[in-house]
């Protein structure tokens, strides 16, 4: 019996291999890898090393057990942590380089009157048990209300509605250095990408965010909103970004942030007691075009809340785009925390390997990435027909954007899932929506849920 479970299991570990081999093979990651500075350690490529280190999650083991303790490793420990540890590794360029080749394929498969969109949001990266790590900062986490010992993990996605795709992110410490736990001592050149790292992170995220949006727009993504929810969602950076796209975001029902609306300075709770709401059940219950402090024209919505029976606000610079469409685009926003779940869960973010080095967070952090844009091209491969050859091509429908009904459920989900943090609601009911988009995603991609979960070294 053993040995039939071992055999199951070696053909497990086959399959994924080959699966990981042939996404390797088709976006030329080993050619990306060398273009991007990464070089060869200890006799090993850096094709061989990223590939052992991609497999660890899918295969159930964690990096301890997978590569330091395992003599049977087809790659050395000193290799692995000085791969990661490469002041010269360009992690940034690479990700979003491979990135932009999905996107490109993805994009043909799609329709060119949908929306692509990119999403902002941060999430914590969680080092609580941590003392040593490079710029370990107390973080406030806005889901919990607590500080606690990480970083801010800002994160850009690209979303077609279908399929979500990390492009960017930013392991942000703390800008006060008094809530920096550890400073950075590795020496290095100011001119190699781990310093230029090191410095974004004691920045203001408003000034990450612009930068990666540009980075992303430079690089070939063709997108056409961007998406925020409301700690994002402020006039500075809505006017900012609308230089280079326009912004659909969650507004925040703050007595701070004023409006100009009808002649007057008016917080939003007072626009709305102006407004003429619609009657009866409605989803959307008014609309109205107000002006920012620096005169930008925008278009708010209120939708109803019937789950406090309250309203929220959804704000616009598209004036253009109907109020349905403004909520039905928002919608896609929830695909950023279905892989912040994704990849914290099942990836194992911040989970796999306990490292101190600031520069081997960043790597293991595009690593986990790399992950699910595996888990992205896979899903659309096995559940598009329009992959299957032209001749389906011509006779197959385009999959599916959500519509207005499932982008209002997904908007209210996250409110919900907000809720049930703050102790509102049970955690289990939040929880029921992502859980089963997740074990969709893994099931068409042949992984069970049981493989990815790893226990601690």
């Amino acid at each position: 019996m053993d040995h039939s479970r071992n055999n199951l299991l070696t053909q497990g570990n086959i399959h994924i291999e080959g699966a990981s081999d042939d996404f390797f093979r088709v976006f030329g990651i080993r050619t990306l890898l060398h273009q991007c500075g990464m070089r060869k350690h200890h006799g090993y490529s850096s094709g061989m090393i990223l590939s052992v280190v991609f497999n660890l999650a899918f295969l159930g083991v964690n990096f301890f057990r997978g590569v330091v303790v395992n003599d049977h490793a087809p790659i050395g420990k000193d290799a692995a942590y000085d791969f990661l540890k490469g002041v010269s590794s360009n992690w940034r360029r690479f990700l979003l380089l491979t990135a932009v080749k999905i996107h490109t394929l993805f994009k043909s498969l799609s329709d060119e009157d949908r929306e692509i969109v990119l999403i902002i949001d941060d999430s914590t990266y969680d080092r609580s048990r941590s003392k040593k790590v490079e710029l370990l900062s107390r973080v406030f986490d806005h889901s919990t209300g607590r500080y606690l010992k990480g970083f801010r993990m800002l994160t850009l996605c690209c979303s077609d509605g279908v399929s979500c795709l990390p492009l960017d992110f930013g392991l942000l410490a703390s800008a006060d250095a008094e809530k920096r736990l550890c400073e950075g001592v590795k020496s290095m050149d100011k001119r190699c990408c781990a310093y230029q790292r090191r410095k974004e992170a004691v920045q203001k995220a408003t000034d990450n965010t612009l930068a990666m949006v540009k980075r992303a727009l430079n690089a070939g993504v063709k997108a056409r909103y961007v998406l925020m929810d409301s700690w994002f969602t402020m006039p500075a950076m809505v006017s900012a970004l609308k230089k280079h796209l326009d912004v659909i975001g969650m507004v925040r029902k703050t007595p701070n942030v004023k409006y100009g609306f009808e002649g007057e300075s008016l917080c939003l709770k007072d626009i709305y007691k102006k407004l003429k709401k619609r009657p009866g059940r409605a989803k959307i219950l008014a609309s109205v075009q107000a002006t920012l402090k620096d005169g930008l024209d925008v278009k708010l919505v209120f939708v109803r809340d019937r789950r406090k029976k309250d309203w929220l606000a959804l704000l616009s610079t598209d004036l253009e785009l109907e109020d349905e469409e403004v909520v039905r685009i928002y919608g896609k926003r929830w695909d950023i925390e279905v892989f912040f779940k994704m990849a914290k869960q099942h990836l194992r973010l911040a989970k796999e390997i306990q490292i101190r080095d600031y520069d081997g967070l960043i790597a293991h952090t595009s690593i986990v990435f790399l992950r699910y844009m595996f888990v992205a091209y896979r899903c659309r491969m096995e559940t598009d027909q329009r992959t299957f050859g032209d001749l389906f091509y011509a006779c197959c429908q385009e999959m599916a954007d959500i519509n207005f009904v499932e982008a209002l459920a997904r908007i209210l989900a996250l409110t919900v899932d907000h809720a049930a943090k703050f102790g509102t609601i049970g955690t289990a009911t939040a929880a029921t929506l992502s859980d089963n988009v997740i074990r969709t995603a893994l099931k068409y991609v042949g992984i069970a849920p049981c493989q990815l979960s790893t226990s601690e070294s």
